[in-house]
């Protein structure tokens, strides 16, 4: 269905993609993921001809619509792209910025694009909102609107560019609901997101992107479970690890807290175990170690694992002190709220290292 070959873009000097060598096949469902700055979303815009390519050539359904003569606005009307920022009509209703396509592109009569509409309104759970104008809605029911518009045009392929990253926590579920339900219908998707757990969710094959290159392409399952090259490894670790350090004692903890609450949001963390992991450290690292070590120099790593249901905090830091001398007989509260908290306190000590606290969480 899409193939590129050797595709390059660049911005003046600045290369982006360096060589593009990859093909998405009917009903593939694929999360194109990686470090900012990679590319992800030049590789759609350069798909769409947003962005030409400036080398190499890119196949859809046999055309080459690198070549001089391409219709290339004939080859979009095959696909469908959805933005982070939804980019509806504030003056029109939402059934009007979903009839405006089809209407003036497609030909279609006014009655059977508003029968269309409704249609696809009740699809993605909007059918109440059909009157209403895009400033009264939330940003998760306008990016469903722009996913209704999207299909609206019956394209063969839809593209997402980032399609929740605009959104709060409490709406990207349901914008997620509606992408997964068509990768359950078999729709050929192309998704570039940060979001791991939809990837998961709705990819059969996952591009992951770095140096210019898609640096690595294989099953979901493989790319987040054994991925076979190492900075496909790393990335998928660094998501899975949330790592901070502590370097003053006036250590903002706020700010910390915050980090913990976007890694447990993104790893889908239940709330009682997120706030398990932020009182430990909070108990361990600001009210146990803080005030009795010299030099702060305080790593935390969190790691949690849903298939193995296990949540481990490891702290490293150079002084030798025992968590447990922090009161007498280990019946400071702090201490106390740590054990009522983890399955298991191991402490060790090494002259080279210091001290590493490894503790799992109940």
């Amino acid at each position: 269905m899409i193939e590129f070959r050797h595709m390059q873009k660049a911005f003046g000097t600045s290369v982006v993609l360096k060589d593009i060598n990859a093909t998405v096949n009917e009903g593939d469902s694929i999360a194109v993921i990686g470090p900012s700055g990679t590319g992800k979303s030049t590789l759609l815009r350069c798909l769409t001809y947003l962005d030409p390519p400036t080398g190499g050539q890119i196949f859809v359904d046999g055309e080459d619509i690198t070549a001089p003569g391409c219709n290339i606005y004939k080859v979009r009307q095959k696909m469908g792209m959805v933005f982070q920022s939804y980019n509806l009509f504030g003056h029109m209703t939402v059934i009007e910025n979903i009839m405006y396509a089809p209407v003036k592109l497609l030909g279609m009569s006014r009655q059977d694009a508003y029968d269309r509409g409704v249609e696809l309104l009740k699809k993605v759970g909007l059918a109440d909102r059909t009157l209403k104008y895009p400033e009264a809605l939330s940003g998760g029911q306008k990016q469903r609107v722009a996913i209704a518009r999207t299909l609206a045009m019956d394209p063969e392929i839809i593209l997402f560019d980032e399609p929740t990253s605009a959104l709060d926590p409490t709406m990207t579920g349901e914008v997620e609901a509606v992408i997964e339900d068509l990768a359950r219908a078999g729709k050929t998707m192309m998704i570039v997101t940060h979001e791991m757990n939809l990837a998961k969710r709705v990819a059969n094959r996952v591009f992951y992107m770095d140096e210019g290159i898609i640096y690595e392409d294989g099953p979901a399952d493989q790319i987040f479970n054994d991925p076979q090259r190492e900075k496909t490894s790393r990335f998928v670790r660094k998501l899975k690890v949330l790592e901070f350090n502590i370097d003053s004692h006036g250590f903002d903890f706020v700010g910390a807290s915050t980090e913990i609450d976007r890694y447990c949001f993104k790893n889908h963390i239940p709330l009682k175990t997120s706030n398990k992991i932020r009182s430990v450290i909070e108990e361990l690292c600001v009210q146990i170690l803080l005030p009795v070590v010299k030099d702060p120099g305080i790593n935390v790593c969190v790691e949690y694992s849903e298939e193995e249901e296990y949540t481990i905090i490891t702290v490293k830091y150079p002084d030798r002190f025992r968590p447990e001398d922090s009161g007498d007989s280990g019946e400071d509260l702090s201490y106390r709220l740590l054990k009522a908290n983890t399955e298991s306190i191991d402490y060790s000590y090494d002259e080279a290292e210091g001290s590493t606290i490894v503790m799992k969480l109940r």
